[in-house]
């Protein structure tokens, strides 16, 4: 039972949504909770279309998103189901937790409770307002309030013709808002962002330490203390005065004090650090004087909160860090979409295990300007030009990153990692570049070049601002309180194996905890899918040995023969017949999870042919410990293959006078 799945993965998504909502249903009557296939078919469609797709991830956030956004505009169903979506939503919480399948970075159970009782007071007012939903709901909901029965096409098809006709009473108004406003109100769908590896950090005092050395941070200090309480004048034009700016270029040690200029301006470094910290909110300029923010001297004496917002400023600092326009060359490309295209070199460059070669960031960097500008750039004769400017830019914007401190810079030859997908070797389709741009990156990275990584103040700043973006950024360690199934469920779906180690490592030596804790998570959990993965990163972290051990263990023993045959540790012949019969419950429990009944079914038919009947017989007396998954093996399987060959069962000849015949006395057949 995964929790993910990449939004091509659409089958695979469908059946795990199916399984996910029967078994939540069933739980929900077990422990008489009320809860909707539909409502919790949109809450498992929600987290899957957004930008982490974690179905089993959530936050006060995300049940804003499902209740005040996601059910008002596409979730058509009867008044009475809509009303009580709230309470279906608590009862897919409950038993996500219950089963283990609650993803431990998100909120507990308790603030989840919280959050749907607080959204639940503002859910009745977004599910009355007609504006919130989308023209197809608007249709859809009509029909269905008309009597409809959306599943039927034809009448469908007949309510279209009442439309059309007149017949149908509808709120026209509504309907225009809902059609000019369809442009403006952006559609729910979340693009999915690139799933980031689990990275480590060092210690709290570290990075404190890390941001207290940092140059452009100590500069922006002395600049908002050398700006003084009572400001300094600009001139006309809105610029530092010569004098005043050669002053503060030798405070700062930028080495531009000397330089023949004619403005202050014409000091980059000393107008790159002035732009800084107005962006930073250390400065401002009113009535032609530079001033002092009085409520950021808290920041400028903390080193690290001045560090932080000076990251976040860097973004805006696209004119200040390119090379300024002139009268022949405009702004590159990149400083036009600085704000747009920085953030995602620095995401590239995230959990990186080595220096990423600058060269490689630069071509696509270079790609992407050209998807964003309308022009023929394979054919202007300016585009040599641009894109050098578009290299060049990129060049500074890290150097300024690295003076920052969120980035560090050397020289060498590149990790064959960043050339091992750009060969002959691999087909059209594996390719992630252009041909040409493949051969000039291999040409360039078999030289030495500039190479980058984000420094741990960066990772970290990074790993906050993607997290505030939504999205799934694992860090090691932050896991220390999951419960065992919930670690292993997390660590079997993202996390490396060495990664999964320090992980594990680190939770067993909290407490006092044990191994035989999460093998006792492994043999609770209903899902055979997830318990199968969980018991492979265990066994992966701690040492294959312990599988041979566990193929006794009553509840354990058809997982761990299962994984021993995959792993060619163990041959079909080495296995007892209640071993053989173990090993196939296991593989069509898997089956039923993975593709439902039919499959299962087809499966048996396939296997056994005319016993398949028996074959099913036996497997539900295997004994198997799974009991949830043969309920359902026994209910969605068996039983209806039952009913099927009762139905096909050849009837007996009739009675002798059953055809209205005197008994005895018929005519006799020639023979």
């Amino acid at each position: 039972m995964r929790t993910y799945f990449e939004p091509e993965e659409i089958e695979e998504f469908e059946a795990a949504k199916d399984l996910l909502i029967r078994r939540c249903l069933a739980w929900a009557d077990e422990h008489g909770m009320s809860a909707d296939g539909m409502v919790l078919s949109a809450a498992l469609d929600s987290r899957h279309r957004s930008r982490d797709g974690r179905l089993a991830y959530w936050d006060p956030r995300q049940v804003r998103r499902l209740l005040l956004e996601w059910i008002p505009r596409y979730v058509v169903a009867h008044r009475d189901v809509l009303d009580a979506a709230p309470e279906s939503l608590l009862t897919l919480l409950r038993y996500l937790a219950a089963s283990g399948l609650r993803d431990p970075r998100g909120a507990t159970l308790a603030e989840l409770e919280a959050a749907v009782a607080a959204v639940g007071a503002e859910y009745p007012a977004a599910l009355a307002d007609p504006l919130r939903q989308s023209i197809g709901k608007f249709w859809a909901q009509t029909a269905l309030d008309n009597g409809v029965d959306l599943t039927d096409g034809r009448a469908f098809g007949r309510f279209q013709r009442d439309i059309e006709a007149g017949r149908v009473r509808y709120d026209s108004d509504v309907l225009d808002k809902l059609v000019r406003g369809r442009f403006l109100a952006p559609e729910l769908d979340e693009e999915r962002a690139f799933a980031q590896l689990p990275v480590t950090l060092p210690p709290p005092a570290e990075l404190a330490e890390a941001a207290a050395r940092s140059a452009s941070a100590r500069q922006l200090a002395v600049l908002a203390e050398w700006v003084g309480a009572e400001g300094r004048p600009l001139t006309t034009t809105g610029n530092l005065r010569l004098a005043d700016a050669r002053e503060l270029a030798e405070l700062l040690s930028t080495g531009e004090q000397e330089l023949k200029v004619r403005s202050s301006t014409e000091m980059p470094r000393v107008n790159l650090m002035l732009s800084w910290a107005k962006k930073a909110r250390l400065v401002r300029v009113a009535k032609g004087r530079l001033l002092r923010v009085a409520k950021a001297a808290p920041v400028i004496r903390d080193p690290e909160a001045l560090w932080r917002r000076a990251f976040e400023a860097f973004f805006e600092l696209g004119t200040a860090i390119g090379a300024p326009a002139s009268a022949w060359a405009g702004s590159s490309m990149l400083v036009e979409r600085f704000d747009e295209i920085l953030p995602d070199v620095l995401a590239s460059v995230y959990g990186m295990p080595s220096p990423v070669p600058v060269i490689r960031l630069q071509e696509t960097v270079w790609l992407a300007c050209e998807g964003q500008f309308w022009l023929d750039l394979r054919e202007d004769p300016q585009r040599e030009i641009w894109r050098r400017q578009v290299d060049r830019d990129l060049v500074a914007a890290l150097e300024a990153l690295s003076d920052l401190g969120a980035v560090e810079l050397s020289h060498g030859v590149a990790d064959e990692t960043y050339s091992s997908d750009l060969g002959d070797h691999l087909g059209e389709e594996e390719r992630t570049l252009p041909p040409e741009v493949c051969a000039r990156l291999l040409s360039h990275l078999a030289e030495p070049g500039l190479l980058v990584r984000l420094t741990p103040l960066g990772v970290r700043a990074m790993r906050e601002r993607m997290l505030a973006e939504g999205r799934h950024v694992p860090l090691v360690g932050e896991m220390a309180d999951a419960s065992s199934a919930e670690l292993l469920g997390v660590l079997a779906e993202h996390y490396t194996l060495e990664t999964s180690a320090t992980e594990l490592e680190g939770w067993l030596s909290v407490h006092g905890r044990s191994v035989e804790s999460l093998l006792d998570a492994i043999r609770a959990c209903p899902f055979r899918t997830r318990a199968a993965a969980m018991l492979a990163t265990l066994v992966e972290v701690r040492g294959r040995s312990m599988m041979a051990g566990l193929r006794r263990d009553p509840v354990l023993g058809p997982l761990a023969v299962t994984a021993l045959l995959d792993a060619g540790e163990l041959a079909l012949e080495d296995l007892t017949p209640e071993e053989h019969l173990a090993l196939m419950t296991e593989g069509l429990l898997a089956l039923l999870e993975l593709s439902g009944p039919e499959e299962v079914v087809q499966q048996l038919t396939e296997m056994a042919g005319k016993d398949a009947l028996g074959a099913i017989e036996a497997v539900l007396n295997s004994g198997h410990p799974a009991e949830v998954s043969m309920r359902e093996l026994r209910t969605l399987v068996a039983e209806p293959m039952r009913a099927r060959t009762h139905r096909l069962r050849r009837v007996p000849s009739p009675a002798p006078g059953s055809r209205g015949r005197r008994s005895g006395h018929g005519k006799k057949r020639k023979h």
